[in-house]
Order: structure tokens, then sequence, then C-alpha cells
């Protein structure tokens, strides 16, 4: 059995968390490490602080992943002075490899929210901001019935085709077309100043637009004709499953008080802890999560009408303006605790398509890295 490469993990977790799905101002992907390199041991944080690497290193780690970047903001220097120089210096002498999941696993499906709404018991119906679903074409090609297949096929090896989980996908209706080739013309059937009729394949497919040189290319290439006859249509754009923070429902109603209990219970403890703001006695059944930061999206759970909107670093004005405009129930927890539930979805990837390797093994860090370290109680 072939060792896994870094390069492989790499594959299933860009598949898994798109890059192109990261925001803008975001740092993802590879930050050191050969991909070349093997890979057998891994572990899974939120953080990449100074402890979860010499945990990691200590543990005989070749890759860690974490979901916060640890050169979000631009540096001019990773020298060893420096404290971040100083992780990625250590990491590289132990032949530990750094790789970045943020945004990009925000916004996947399923992503860091979803697995907030995992450990709270909801079922999740969609994202709170739903991204538009891809960009695509639809190519409507007439073709020589006998040459249709050669054509469906360079369509397809160019990257036409595919539909979620299935790929050479076409469709295709037989009719009859004609043309009279006129002087100059190198017609490939027919003669020139005769008209010709033949039996045609309307071959479809869809393919992303971004692909649209490299289809059009392939389809002119494997086309018999001097001239193509085929129409591109851009395909209307939808709200799709991918997208910041989540929207569920708990299998039965419970009160604000006994809901925030559940918050608590599920999520791992921080000095921070679980606090709620609204009437404790209110009905909570349908629910929205945005794990990290997630007082942007105030204005989008009151318009969605949510029971209540669990989510982390709420600020006193933001909710209080929002619970004085008539919103739903606030439970604001620690930003950490609010992802790490993502560490257990993370694994879960790397070992469906790795645990057969042998020698594999994946482990979440038990490094609780929420910076917040003493709570006073009131005397």
């Amino acid at each position: 059995m072939n060792p896994v490469r870094l390069a492989d993990v790499i594959a299933t977790l860009d598949a898994a968390y798109p890059p192109a799905l990261a925001e803008s101002w975001d740092s993802v992907g590879l930050v050191c490490g050969d991909p070349d390199d093997t890979v057998a041991t891994v572990t899974v944080a939120v953080d990449p602080t100074a402890a979860v690497v010499d945990e990691a290193i200590a543990a005989g780690a070749d890759l860690l992943l974490v979901h916060h970047p640890l050169l979000l903001r631009g540096v001019d220097t990773v020298g060893a002075h420096t404290p971040k120089g100083a992780l990625v210096h250590k990491l590289i002498k132990a032949g530990c490899a750094l790789f970045t999941a943020h945004t990009n696993a925000d916004s996947a499906d399923p992503g860091v929210s979803d697995a907030l709404a995992a450990a709270l018991g909801l079922t999740v119906t969609g994202p709170i901001e739903p991204q538009p679903t891809e960009n695509l074409d639809k190519w409507v090609i007439l073709v020589p019935a006998d040459d249709a297949d050669t054509v469906r096929r360079a369509l397809f090896d160019a990257g036409a085709g595919h539909i979620g989980n299935y790929r050479d996908c076409s469709w295709s209706v037989t009719g009859h077309g004609q043309f009279l080739p006129t002087d100059g013309a190198n017609p490939a059937l027919g003669e020139v100043g005769a008209l010709e009729r033949v039996e045609e394949s309307r071959v479809e497919v869809i393919a992303p637009r971004a692909l649209r040189p490299k289809v059009l290319a392939a389809m002119r290439a494997a086309h018999p004709y001097e001239e193509v006859a085929f129409d591109v249509f851009e395909t209307a754009t939808f709200p799709g499953p991918r997208g910041l923070g989540r929207v569920g429902e708990l299998p039965e109603p419970l009160t604000l008080r006994d809901f925030t209990d559940r918050v608590a219970d599920a999520l791992p403890a921080t000095t921070w802890g679980v606090r709620a703001a609204g009437d404790p006695e209110a009905t909570i059944r349908t629910v929205a999560v945005c794990g990290g930061s997630g007082d942007s999206f105030l204005d989008d759970v009151a318009r969605l009408g949510v029971d209540a909107y669990v989510t982390a670093d709420l600020r006193h004005h933001p909710a209080d303006e929002h619970l004085r405009a008539g919103g739903p129930a606030l439970i604001d927890v620690a930003h950490w605790a609010s992802e790490q539930p993502w560490c257990e979805q993370a694994k879960g990837v790397l070992d469906t398509a790795f645990a057969h390797t042998s020698g594999w093994q994946v482990q979440v860090s038990a490094v609780r890295t929420d910076p917040w370290s003493i709570s006073a109680p009131p005397s």
C-alpha cells in the first residue's frame, strides 16, 4: 500500500473545504511543509499556539491542521526571533507541516457551523448567508450522429458534464440538419454548391463558466465540421447549501433557560462560559448558529425569524440594540468553544480518506486554546 503524501492530504482537504470559498482577506492552505513528504500522523486544532505545536511534535505528527491562520496578517519576517516565526521554525525542524482551513471551512458544506449545530442537536435547514450556486454554462452542440460520442467524450475530458456527485452527464436528441457549402468552404460532408442533409445529434452538457475557453477548444478539436453550430447559455444561480452560519431546528421545543444549559453541556468548558440574553422562559425551536464571531449576522437572524441565535464574541451595544428591535434571543459562547467541534469533523474527513492506510492516526488536540484563564465570581 502506497504511503500517503502531504499532497494527497491537501487534495482531500481542498475538496472538503475548497480554497475558493475563503474570504478575500483570508489566508488558507499550506503554511509550511513539503507536499512530497509522507503523512501518517495528524493533529487537528483550532489554533496553532505554542502549546498546540509542542503537543503535535510530541505526538510525532507529520501535519498540524488548524482552523485559525498563524500568518493571517502580513508579516515581513518569519525569523526565529519572532513568536510566529519561532513556531514555523520549530515545525520545520520537527518535520511537521502546517495547514490552515479557515473561512473556507466556515462556508463549506458541511463546515464549522454544521459541526456546532450537530453538537447542539440541531437539524440543519440551510446557511444564514447562502452563497450562490456555481456559475455554469449550458452548452448545446449540433454534431453528426456518428461523431456525437467523440465530441461528448472531449467535452467530458475538458471538465464538462459534472453535476454534484455525478460525472459524464449529458442529454441528446437526434434530428436533421442541413447546410449548403459555398465558395471557399472545405466541408467534412457534402460538396460546395450542393445542399447537404445530415442526421445530427443535439448534445447538451453543463460546465463551469470558468472552463469556457477549455470546453470551446475541446469541442472545436473534436468536432468534424469546419463551422460548428453551437449555443452557450449562462444559467441562473440560486442560493446554495454553502455559506456562513447555519439555521436549524431542535427535535423538541425548549425554554431559553433549558436550551442555554444544553449549549453549555454540549461545548467544552471555558472561563468565558455561556450567557444568554432574552426571556428565560421563551420557547426555542428554530436556532441560527455561527461558529466564531457572528454579530455581523444579527440583522440576518432577525430577518429569518428564528427563536435564538448562538455565536461568539457578542458586544454590548449591538446585542442591546438587537433585542430592543425585537430580535431573537442571543446565546454567547467562547470563540474557541464554538469552533472546537469542527476538529472532529475535520478528523472524520481525513479518516474517511486515509484510515485504510497502515499506521494512519489523527488526533484532536487536547489543548484548550481559549485565551481567557481567570473568571472572578461576583462578591
